[in-house]
């Protein structure tokens, strides 16, 4: 008797042992996820992208080293891309007001938390809520910027953060986001183990625009402790500082993961979250100027860039001229995690990663966008396009590829058949949605 009890307690042991190893292989196994979402950087600021006022070496090499799509489009004003971004939702199904996010709701980083990830959030929030706030977002820990304050000028140097629920001040030159920066590769160091999120909503390059570290003057130049939006400098002198400087971060995220010998096991995803702020003109390659429409619905104030690299992984140097709505992240980053959606989940989003592995997909036919982002300067829009044709709720036809600024209202009468037809299934779509609601 006391044999048969001893053999039994072996194989139960056996059996755990071998539970344990199989859980801690699929736990390996599962990659490591870097989201990053730049601030009020429309994709005419990227180099890879035909830029030629700005430095950004560093996000140029991951398109290089990875893959850039050419027609990824988030909303026009951060809050609502921010929503859409991490619920896979369109806005008119969960945006409640400007600068807000429903606790509610479920997140891209809830869905992978509940799939054994360690979920990390540094930068910038401007979501509302309380210190509880990013936890009930579904992340372990973060260092964020305009949670329960709305200083414009207290994200650069001497910021003011709330950092896992406690508030802090710095007073003796520090910069936000290099303590952002350094919050997330701590993270990292600790995270090497097992499967991480990082999700890093930059405050970089949003207004003020001010000196970085790397500029010469950064320690002499004072910068207001308090102050709304219409207190933040605008002068765009020191754009290029920051987009420099945002650039260098990322680069030293991308070698940490070198450093850490996680890079062939984490995918790095870089974004904008709207168009460029409108003070910012920047000059093309092709010799063409180009004004940051941050708020318009035209292609430059919803136009972004996206890169994604994974060293290994995915085929270097590809372009991808496919259409990508903010929805789709969603979808994506549980198809790179392995994580299945709830039954009953509701996302507009479809998954773009088997167009980075180049396996069989189909790509967007259409972008939809409701954009009611609770302000009166700002009008409601509702909007299908391609890369092509554009057609409003109130009717309004654009030749986008022609007239990215929108200025020229085309008529039916205008098109031809191929034309008509496509804005049919515009109308269609709009319809169909409308009856959503």
């Amino acid at each position: 008797m006391k044999r048969n009890r001893s053999f039994k307690f072996l194989l139960i042991a056996l059996l755990m042992m071998a539970y344990n190893q199989e859980n801690l292989q699929a736990k390996e196994n599962k990659p490591n996820i870097i989201l990053i979402l730049a601030d009020d950087l429309g994709f005419e600021t990227i180099g890879c992208y035909g830029n030629a006022s700005y430095q950004t070496p560093r996000i140029d090499n991951l398109a290089e080293k990875g893959v850039k799509f050419n027609h990824c489009y988030a909303q026009p004003l951060c809050t609502p891309s921010r929503v859409k971004f991490m619920t896979g939702k369109y806005n008119f199904r969960n945006y409640e007001q400007f600068g807000y996010l429903n606790t509610n709701e479920t997140t891209f980083a809830h869905l992978l938390k509940a799939d054994g990830y360690a979920t990390c959030i540094a930068g910038k929030w401007q979501l509302k809520g309380d210190e509880f706030a990013p936890f009930k977002a579904g992340f372990d820990e973060y260092l964020l910027w305009q949670i329960t304050f709305t200083s414009y000028n207290e994200r650069y140097k001497n910021p003011r953060v709330l950092e896992n629920g406690k508030m802090k001040k710095f007073n003796n030159g520090e910069y936000g986001p290099r303590m952002f920066a350094d919050f997330i590769m701590d993270f990292m160091e600790r995270k090497k183990d097992e499967p991480f999120l990082v999700y890093y909503p930059m405050v970089l390059a949003h207004r003020p625009f001010v000196p970085s570290p790397d500029s010469k003057n950064y320690d002499s130049f004072k910068i207001a402790n308090s102050g709304g939006s219409k207190d933040a400098i605008t002068d765009t002198t020191y754009f290029k500082d920051e987009v420099a400087y945002m650039d260098k971060l990322i680069g030293e995220l991308v070698d940490k993961t070198k450093e850490l010998g996680i890079s062939d096991n984490t995918l790095i995803l870089f974004t904008g979250d709207n168009g460029t702020g409108k003070e910012v003109v920047s000059k093309m390659k092709d010799g063409n100027k180009i004004k940051g429409m941050k708020g318009a619905t035209c292609k430059y104030g919803r136009h972004v860039p996206l890169v994604a690299y994974w060293d290994g992984k995915i085929e270097e140097g590809q372009v991808n001229d496919n259409l990508i709505d903010f929805s789709d992240f969603l979808p994506t980053l549980c198809d790179v995690a392995g994580v299945e959606l709830p039954n009953g989940f509701m996302t507009d989003g479809y998954s773009f990663y088997p167009q980075m592995k180049n396996e069989d997909y189909k790509a967007r036919d259409w972008v939809f966008s409701h954009f009611d982002c609770g302000k009166e300067k700002y009008p409601k829009r509702r909007m299908v396009h391609n890369k092509e044709w554009k057609l409003y709720e109130n009717g309004d036809i654009f030749h986008i590829s022609e007239d990215p600024l929108e200025e020229n209202v085309l008529s039916l009468d205008d098109l031809n058949g191929n034309e008509k037809k496509l804005i049919s299934t515009f109308k269609e779509v709009l319809s169909q949605l409308k009856s959503d609601q």
